[in-house]
């Protein structure tokens, strides 16, 4: 048990120094290897050597700071709130749009009734009917017009 798990070590202990080179021939072809050629300068590209260094690394100029857990979670929570307030708007919206063609629906079959019945019967507090004349069928004609107008533009 002891040899294998000293041969995993070994192992390990290759990897974990591992560089990859880049270089381009003669020919102009670029080449990537773990190795780099020895009568062509390379360019080491990437070192894959484990570090016990636990610092995080600090951002190039211009670069942004990495994101810690919490201002990710902050950033979340606020474009959650922004899309319930979104939707909040949209709906609301919705309603104002549904309640105006309601309305003029409404202002449209009273002007209708005003203009096409012959005779137009109200009812008063007391529940008494009472017969609609020329002038009180004119004034109700008028506001019905301007409650379509309002209504229904």
């Amino acid at each position: 048990m002891k040899f294998i798990v000293m041969i995993c070590l070994v192992f390990f202990s290759f990897a974990s120094h591992a560089e990859i080179s880049k270089w381009i021939d003669a020919e102009g072809k670029v080449h990537y290897s773990d190795t780099p050629p020895g009568n062509i300068k390379a360019k080491t590209i990437k070192s894959t050597a484990v570090s016990n260094n636990t610092e995080m690394p600090t951002p190039a100029s211009g670069a942004p700071a990495p994101q810690t857990l919490a201002e990710r979670e902050a950033a979340w929570k606020k474009t959650q709130k922004s899309k319930e307030e979104a939707a909040q708007k949209a709906a609301k919206e919705q309603e104002a749009i549904s309640a105006k063609q309601k309305n003029c629906e409404i202002a449209r079959n009273n002007l209708a009734t005003l203009e096409n019945s012959p005779v137009i019967a109200t009812y008063n507090a007391q529940g008494e009917r009472n017969i609609m004349d020329d002038s009180a069928r004119k004034q109700h004609t008028e506001e019905a017009r301007k409650a379509v107008s309002s209504y229904c533009n």
